[in-house]
């Protein structure tokens, strides 16, 4: 197609992408193995198989499973633009935005933490295509193709790539029942999942209604944008820009900026005190075998640390698991501190943040105040703990007397994530 190819750019050569890429949802098992022709992503290099072996290490720690992928040719710019014989040559073509990508990961409009990365890079090589695996966003402003016109006619200019979508879920250690009544610690289909988006490079190239193109290519895509069923497309025309088609219209309106996200926590409001069911035991929330556990804050605005437990802890160091269900051999509560009288959560101003800081705060029915809990074998108090909102999992910086409690998007990889759960 001479025509909607380039023999001379202003500055700099472009050849226009043609590769086809199938619309489909592509069903992935639970373990995705790397295309041939994925990216060199080292996220993609996933550890964790569902089933497999796990120790009391990696309590604190999670990786994503990759669940479905769907890949959709995406016209990110378009004009519409007529070329009348005396008018051919090279011309310079303000586009229109019709559609922005934001890559995300989760509830957040954003790329943070190691689990997101992992999980993209994971997409990437499960689908075999170079993708976005931090955070960017197409371009929401007009912008100009420059592009060489060797024929007279009705011409979409465009740019665009491929929309890469799906679900993913959470790989967590767990204590798993075996057939002979045994215990043992697996890696388990946890209950945290979630949807991403994020796109592949982006193309530029011009395309009329008599071209030939790839079917469910990004070039197809904006040939149906040009509307050539309409009699419009066929009339005469003054040359240069040629009004927005019905569809186009259809389509702007239509347009949602993806990678946001509207939904909030589920919480009946900060002053409605929830009912809480709380067990009468209390536990500590220790690091193993050492003295310093989870001490809640006397002050509104600090938050958890890790303490030392004396008989001047006043219960700041206690907590009862509240409102308790379990499914698949993993637990759900509420964290009350029997000292404070506060509920533990991730504030949700603060909840897309990697390391946002454990708090508490008036306990409402809030899943920012929910935690998953994962345990080892009977006989051992080792915890992992996972807020259910955000996903990420419980931990530390480093060992030291006031180092507040974190979360992290992938838990703390060198084991620091794991507590004892010792009875008081």
């Amino acid at each position: 197609m001479r025509s909607t190819r380039p023999t001379r750019r202003t500055g700099r050569t472009l050849t226009a992408v043609a590769a086809s890429a199938t619309c489909a949802i592509i069903a992935m098992g639970p373990a995705v193995s790397p295309a041939a022709a994925a990216p060199a992503e080292p996220a993609a290099q996933q550890v964790a198989e569902p089933g497999q072996a796990c120790t009391s290490a990696d309590l604190g720690k999670r990786h994503p499973i990759i669940k479905s992928v769907e890949v959709s040719p995406t016209i990110t710019h378009f004009k519409g633009w007529y070329v009348t014989q005396g008018t051919t040559g090279t011309q310079t073509i303000t586009t229109s935005t019709q559609t922005t990508i934001s890559v995300s990961v989760g509830f957040n409009g954003s790329v943070q933490g190691s689990f997101a990365v992992e999980a993209l890079g994971m997409v990437g090589a499960s689908a075999g295509l170079n993708v976005q695996v931090n955070y960017s966003s197409t371009s929401n402003t007009s912008q100009s193709i420059t592009w060489n016109f060797r024929e007279p006619g009705y011409y979409g200019l465009y740019k665009g790539t491929k929309k890469v979508t799906g679900t993913y879920g959470s790989l967590n250690c767990n204590r798993v029942q075996l057939d002979d009544g045994t215990y043992a610690l697996k890696w388990i289909e946890g209950p945290d999942s979630g949807s991403y988006t994020t796109y592949t490079t982006l193309e530029e190239g011009a395309v009329r209604c008599e071209d030939t193109v790839p079917a469910d290519s990004i070039m197809a895509e904006a040939q149906t944008l040009l509307d050539c069923a309409a009699p419009a497309a066929n009339a005469e025309h003054p040359a240069g820009a040629v009004a927005p088609t019905a569809k186009q219209i259809q389509d702007r309106r239509a347009q949602r900026p993806t990678g946001t996200s509207t939904e909030q926590p589920k919480a009946t409001g900060q002053s409605a005190r929830a009912a809480l069911n709380c067990s009468s035991a209390a536990y500590k929330i220790a690091v193993p075998g050492k003295p310093l556990s989870w001490g809640a804050p006397l002050l509104a605005n600090d938050g958890v640390r890790l303490r030392p437990s004396t008989i001047f802890s006043a219960h700041l160091d206690n907590w009862r698991l509240c409102n308790v269900t379990e499914h698949n051999g993993v637990l759900e509560a509420t964290l009350w501190n029997w000292g404070n009288g506060g509920c533990a959560t991730i504030p949700a101003q603060n909840a897309a943040t990697e390391r946002a800081v454990l708090m508490t705060v008036s306990c409402t029915e809030d899943d920012l105040q929910r935690f998953y809990i994962y345990r080892d074998v009977p006989g051992s108090d080792k915890i992992g703990v996972q807020n259910k909102y955000t996903g990420s999992m419980m931990g530390h910086d480093r060992y030291a007397d006031g180092e507040f409690i974190r979360q992290y998007s992938s838990g703390r990889q060198d084991g620091t994530g794991t507590y004892s759960q010792i009875g008081v």
